[in-house]
């Protein structure tokens, strides 16, 4: 009876029915739910950049999107995230090039592959730029103008003793919304960099997002993007435990399933795919690590090995008391099975609550890692 009971609190549903095809749907939506991100605006603006900064890819990197200050995207391309494949960032031709004239452009570089565009300028938006969103906006998809590389423009102020950030930006962006304004277009303008998503914009342009994309196309977005910041952690880590007691759910049904072993396997399976994603996701795997460590002059690849969990998942493991655990659970579902249906249902709830308990440490040990990270890198 507990066990049903935490079954329908953890889904919200009313019926053990309900919530057992609601937990099959999540776990099928884990990897299947694809995301295309569209990145495009006039050559040499930024588009690469922030298409490499989404993805959390370096110069130089495996995949890193080329850069430059002339046109470096002839046509248009695919850059899938690193560890999640069904996230998708597009880089799109420069608009009003010989090549890609702002006439045909819509058509050339297949607008109905993507989600939603972000629109980029590094100065103010011009006449191809408007153009776009308004064949955006025909087609009934959603567009966001991003002014790019706001930073050097504060730097640039600074330095020259021309105004301070604050008077910087709010020049900026009143700017720009003044220039879409006599184009007859009302949309907000998103001010970042892409050397550090965690100024400036960036996150308003995700809260903007979380109110335009369905859920399940928001949740692949969160996970996909670098953690910049406290805040997008703490999106990461409520998303990932929205999933938790599905998993459980299917691991429930695995369980009853009187086949010597069978249980131990998926359930272990099941468990490292998962806490997998939420590693990387976290950025706690070496290279993000090492990455980070060399931005802030700290050793906070180090620090964090201290954690046993995160130094099994370097290795593609589990922790050693998180196997005991699993194990422990499928000699009581073995034992269980024996006995006819009474012993499959015993052997369901074992298996639910077990691997919802090591699904739940698992998180809560990496977010609790990548919460001191964050901390020792000063990034709040």
């Amino acid at each position: 009876m507990d066990d049903k009971r935490a079954l329908l609190e953890d889904s919200g549903e009313q019926t053990t029915e309900r919530a057992m095809a609601k937990a099959k749907d999540i776990v099928q939506n884990l990897d299947k739910v694809t995301l295309n991100i569209a990145v495009t605006g006039e050559s040499g603006v930024g588009k690469s950049l922030l298409v490499n900064a989404i993805r959390g890819v370096n110069s130089g990197e495996e995949g890193w999107a080329k850069t430059g200050v002339t046109e470096t995207t002839k046509n248009p391309k695919e850059y899938p995230h690193p560890t999640m494949p069904n996230v998708k960032i597009w880089d799109l031709p420069g608009i009003g090039t010989l090549d890609f004239k702002a006439s045909v452009y819509m058509n050339k570089v297949g607008f109905k592959t993507y989600d939603f565009f972000i629109i980029v300028s590094a100065t103010r938006f011009k006449e191809n730029d408007l153009l776009l969103a308004k064949n955006i906006k025909k087609q009934k998809k959603n567009f966001y103008f991003v002014r790019s590389k706001v930073d050097m423009d504060v730097a640039n102020q600074i330095a020259s003793g021309e105004g301070t950030e604050e008077e910087t930006l709010r020049c900026i962006r009143d700017g720009c919304l003044a220039n879409l304004k006599k184009q007859n277009i009302t949309s907000p303008v998103f001010l970042i960099t892409s050397q550090d998503l965690s100024k400036y914009d960036f996150q308003k342009l995700i809260e903007t997002l979380k109110t335009d994309l369905g859920h399940e196309k928001m949740d692949a977005l969160m996970l996909s993007l670098p953690v910049y910041s406290k805040r997008s952690l703490d999106e990461k880590y409520s998303t990932f435990k929205k999933s938790v007691w599905a998993l459980a759910v299917v691991s429930g049904g695995i369980g009853a399933a009187p086949v010597p072993g069978l249980s131990f396997a998926c359930d272990t399976a099941m468990v490292l795919s998962f806490l997998t994603k939420v590693y990387h996701s976290f950025g706690l795997d070496d290279k993000a690590l090492k990455k980070l460590s060399e931005r802030v002059n700290e050793p906070i690849l180090e620090e964090v090995k201290k954690s046993k969990l995160v130094q099994a998942m370097s290795k593609s493991m589990l922790s050693s008391s998180m196997l005991t655990k699993l194990g422990a659970a499928a000699g009581v579902e073995i034992l269980s099975c024996m006995v006819p249906i009474a012993g499959n249902i015993v052997a369901a709830g074992v298996s639910f609550v077990t691997t919802r308990a090591v699904l739940q440490e698992g998180l809560d040990e990496l977010y609790g890692v990548a919460k001191k990270v964050l901390e020792m890198a000063d990034l709040q």
